[in-house]
């Protein structure tokens, strides 16, 4: 499963790409083009779709990073884990999700469903 680990470090990855370019390309290169990506704050399809998501969240916690919190639960083509936002390595989180990510026989992600466990106070 140590495929699946990977691809959920290139997913975390991406959530903290600075340049639009390149994480427009690594969405296009890690998830197939119908793909859904669908949270409580979210519900989209595809490329463009996904992108706008990150860009929105880059663009929201520009000085934030997403990072694993916790491991990897894998069987099958199915991912699950916690991330972390925090403003450094290992620092307290800010916020802390739950994500599942499903994957095709080639390894690219097909769907994304995640979850809000702990969300920033208003």
């Amino acid at each position: 499963m140590s495929d699946l680990i990977d691809t959920v470090t290139k997913y975390l990855a991406l959530w903290n790409e600075g340049d639009a370019d390149r994480r427009a390309a690594g969405v296009a290169d890690l998830f197939t083009s119908e793909a859904p990506y669908i949270d409580p704050l979210a519900a989209v399809e595809g490329h463009e779709g996904i992108a706008a998501v990150l860009t929105g969240a880059r663009e929201q916690f520009e000085c934030l990073s997403f990072e694993l919190h916790g491991t990897v639960d894998t069987h099958h083509n199915v991912a699950r884990f916690q991330w972390a936002l925090v403003t450094g390595p290992g620092a307290e989180p800010m916020a802390i999700g739950f994500d599942v990510l499903v994957t095709d026989g080639a390894g690219r992600i097909t769907g994304v469903y995640g979850f809000l466990d702990k969300v920033p106070a208003a």
